[in-house]
């Protein structure tokens, strides 16, 4: 029986357009008719570009033609989580205070795939303005995990997460700022990579918390990881964060293997609270990468207990500050019958804004006060150095560090409506935001309930090479992706 198009992976498929099997129109027309499909009991979509992605399909289809196609991206249909302005198409990040907006150019990620003959499907549903681990922090709409509709996606970037993992989306685009990208990719079993801050562009992201958003990509697997990686990499004038640092070729470094690699087991991310199952399938992945020739050690990571406390003062205090530019003025809502710019902006910000969003934005306010500063956010920066000061001990002895991805697997929806529950999904995920690191979840197992379960691997800056050579070595040692969601 011949392999569905919309199960294959972007390298199997655009080998598959080089030898004229197939033709990217062919694909995309496949996705969207998945999407129209399945996608009302999934939610993985607020957009679906549908004249744009045939334009590009068919336009690549051209190229394949006459034997010029512009690289390995070329006619692979691509989702872009609703954070990233694309021109001509809404971008809401989730909330009502952007509805309506229509942004006149695109983010540096979203034009870059464009170059490089990407097809975009549309845009992916997430928590508003990035806020949330679960993706029922949207406006507009809920979406659902392709494993267990009954079950979260992750967050923030779950449409995007559900989109690959339900073959609504050969690829997608996410951001991580406390886990968002890694979280739902180990939620919805599909390879979620966080790059090194400063890696990939940030210019056109619609900014939570500017120190700690990192643009990468959600994908069926690590090679797909790597030609997605090396093609939004690099620096961008735009963006004076992005660093000049050589982009390697990913895809042709991954077949390195791990031998001789210095494998680090830090003790805190193995600690209370974390999931027997996933404790048993994450340790059982760490004996597998011994098994394939790297060494093992024990570290320590002694202000992993700090981590948390520390994101909640740092993100939410720059999120206070980037979210006062939303004031019905210029874009986006207006909420009507303001007696003055002072109420009309009140009763914006008060429609327009959710209440997890409401929520961030007053501690971040209360923690940047006169009289406070200090005594938190001054207080967080000082500790998030110690927090980076532990990675770089820990990474003077190994390569690499292994961890779970999440303290448990995907949560049925409303099960975590205490916001203390909800932001303990991030306790091993924050701290690589927190130091700027390159890391990744792959699929290493599932639950007794049929659940994905996520192995992290957290590199040294600018090394995503070796966080992917790793993670696809243990990839290719395994027969996890085998196992499909089976939607409708």
């Amino acid at each position: 029986m011949p392999t569905a198009l919309t199960a294959l992976t972007i390298h199997e498929l655009t080998e598959r357009y080089r030898r004229g099997d197939v033709k990217p129109s062919d694909v995309a027309d496949a996705y969207l008719s998945r999407i129209e499909r399945l996608d009302g009991d999934v939610g993985a979509y607020l957009a679906v570009t549908h004249d744009r992605a045939r334009a590009a399909a068919r336009a690549a289809d051209e190229r394949y033609r006459a034997g010029r196609p512009l690289g390995p991206l070329d006619g692979a249909p691509v989702s872009i989580k609703d954070v990233f302005c694309t021109r001509g198409v809404p971008t809401t990040c989730g909330s009502k205070i952007l509805e309506g907006f229509v942004p006149p150019y695109d983010a540096t990620v979203v034009a870059r795939l464009e170059a490089a003959g990407a097809v975009m499907l549309g845009k992916t549903n997430m928590d508003e303005f990035a806020m949330g681990s679960s993706t029922e922090h949207s406006a507009y709409k809920l979406t659902r995990n392709p494993w267990d509709l009954s079950r979260v996606p992750g967050g923030s970037s779950g449409g995007s997460a559900a989109a690959v993992a339900g073959e609504l989306g050969l690829a997608a685009l996410g951001t991580d700022t406390g886990g968002s990208i890694r979280q739902p990719g180990a939620f919805c079993g599909v390879v979620g990579l966080k790059p090194t801050y400063g890696r990939v562009s940030r210019y056109g992201v619609i900014a939570f918390a500017s120190s700690l958003d990192h643009p990468g990509p959600l994908t069926r697997d690590v090679r797909d990881c790597a030609l997605v990686l090396r093609a939004i990499a690099g620096v961008d004038p735009h963006d004076a964060t992005s660093v000049d640092e050589p982009v390697p070729d990913y895809a042709a470094l991954l077949d390195q293997g791990v031998r001789g690699l210095r494998l680090g087991v830090p003790r805190e991310y193995f600690a209370e609270g974390l999931d027997p199952e996933i404790e048993r399938a994450v340790r059982a992945a760490i004996e597998r990468l011994r098994d394939l020739g790297a060494t093992l050690e024990d570290v320590s990571l002694p202000t992993t207990d700090y981590g948390l406390a520390v994101y909640y003062i740092v993100a939410p205090a720059e999120a206070s500050s980037n979210l006062a530019r939303y004031d019905g003025v210029k874009y986006g809502l207006r909420a009507p019958g303001g007696k003055d710019l002072i109420d009309m902006e009140s009763r914006t910000r008060a429609a327009g804004f959710g209440a997890e969003v409401k929520r961030r934005i007053m501690l971040g306010t209360y923690a940047l006060s006169a009289g406070y500063y200090d005594a938190y956010y001054g207080r967080a920066q000082k500790v998030r150095t110690l927090v980076k000061r532990d990675f770089e001990a820990a990474f003077a002895r190994v390569d690499l560090l292994l961890a779970p991805t999440t303290p448990s697997v995907a949560f049925k929806h409303g099960e975590k409506e205490d916001p203390l529950a909800m932001y303990l999904n991030d306790v091993y995920t924050v701290g690589g935001d927190l130091a700027g690191l390159p890391a990744i979840s792959v699929r290493c197992g599932f639950s007794s309930n049929g659940l994905p379960i996520g192995l992290q691997i957290i590199g040294r800056p600018f090394d995503e090479a070796r966080v992917l050579r790793t993670a696809y070595s243990y990839e290719q040692a395994t027969d996890w992706l085998a196992r499909r969601p089976e939607l409708a």
